[in-house]
């Protein structure tokens, strides 16, 4: 049934490429954004096409900064009503919207998602640890005095730390332009970096050379972390060719694919809807979307669209988008989003810090 779903979700969705002009002549919502939210939107926008007057919204798979960046472009009809983020929208994101133009925005959740470090099921399971992880990724690791950064030289996972296997490292993950691969170095690296003096206390050193080193996020470039596009499904084919790999994606796609792959324990703990809503799993987040409300009196259903999203038959405990992955929020912030979404509550600059 959820591969169905998934199947239909596929279909539902239409590129932007056709034209946002052409998409809103149609009187069609016009929405960019997350490949993980991209699942629960697409879904809802089927169910939206079939369920109402209105036509099917355009979705496109942009990543969550590929979808600020459209989104953010402009106020007019030539730009995107609605955009899906994995992560939050960044303070430089909502100056840039406001410097186009773009001054009323609304900020709806509408539930949890873990990063799955996953790997084929044909490998025996694994526990790892933040740390681990990150030294296996970071583009600079401290030498073995804990002095100096050094370019780092793990190709092996027992080479950073002897309890684990001797198995060669390497990841398959979310690009630049992707809110996992954001919210990943803000849960992971600069989680850790920000409390490791081999990195903060190099940038106090010289703020202006070293202040990338600040909760230093870099990725390794050298082969190890091969970005693999928006299309989480590219990475689970992946990981199913190469039994020595890992793949970073959100835990719907986990979910949909478990009779495939499996996900690493991070810290002792499994990506499990109650680990990941009470925040028990380390790397949890909350996924959003952001609304153009100068739209809402121009493009034809966005409203009836959005409520249609939040409402307890999609995002409620036993709504249809948990068959597919979705963590449902508490009850009070379910209302609360359905209230956000009524009153068009206002995202603020503050709200963000």
């Amino acid at each position: 049934m959820k591969k169905q779903i998934f199947a239909i979700a596929a279909v539902a969705a239409t590129c932007f490429t056709l034209g946002a002009n052409i998409a809103h002549a149609e009187e069609r919502i016009h929405i960019v954004g997350s490949s993980t939210v991209y699942p629960f939107a697409s879904y809802t926008a089927e169910e939206f096409g079939q369920t109402t007057r209105y036509k099917t919204p355009v979705i496109e798979s942009t990543g969550s900064g590929g979808g600020m960046k459209l989104f953010c472009a402009g106020d007019g009809l030539n730009t995107p009503d609605i955009t899906n983020a994995s992560r939050r929208m960044k303070a430089k994101e909502f100056k840039l919207c406001a410097k186009n133009g773009v001054n009323d925005i609304t900020e709806v959740v509408i539930g949890f998602d873990g990063i799955a470090i996953a790997q084929s099921k044909a490998n025996k399971g694994i526990n790892l640890t933040r740390k681990q992880i990150m030294l296996a990724v970071a583009a600079e690791v401290p030498n073995k005095a804990g002095t100096a950064l050094i370019p780092n030289p793990y190709h092996k996972w027992n080479e950073i730390d002897a309890s684990l296997p001797n198995r060669p490292i390497i990841f398959y993950g979310p690009p630049t332009s992707s809110g996992t691969r954001d919210a990943f170095q803000d849960l992971v690296m600069k989680h850790l970096t920000k409390h490791m003096d081999v990195y903060t206390k190099l940038y106090k050193a010289d703020k202006k050379k070293n202040k990338k080193y600040k909760k230093y996020k870099t990725i390794r470039t050298d082969g190890v972390y091969v970005p693999s596009g928006e299309n989480d499904n590219l990475i689970v084919q992946k990981l199913i060719k190469d039994k020595n790999a890992f793949g970073i994606f959100g835990y719907s796609f986990l979910e949909e694919n478990s009779d495939r792959v499996s996900a690493a324990s991070i810290e002792g703990v499994q990506p499990e809807p109650d680990a990941i809503s009470s925040g028990k799993y380390p790397v949890s987040r909350s996924l959003q979307f952001y609304v153009k409300n100068d739209h809402l009196k121009k493009v034809k259903g966005m409203q009836e669209y959005i409520n249609l999203f939040v409402s307890e038959d999609m995002i409620g405990r036993d709504g249809n988008l948990t068959d597919i992955g979705l963590i449902p929020l508490p009850d009070a912030r379910r209302e609360k989003a359905r209230h956000d979404t009524s009153v068009h509550k206002k995202l603020t600059l503050a709200d963000l810090k």
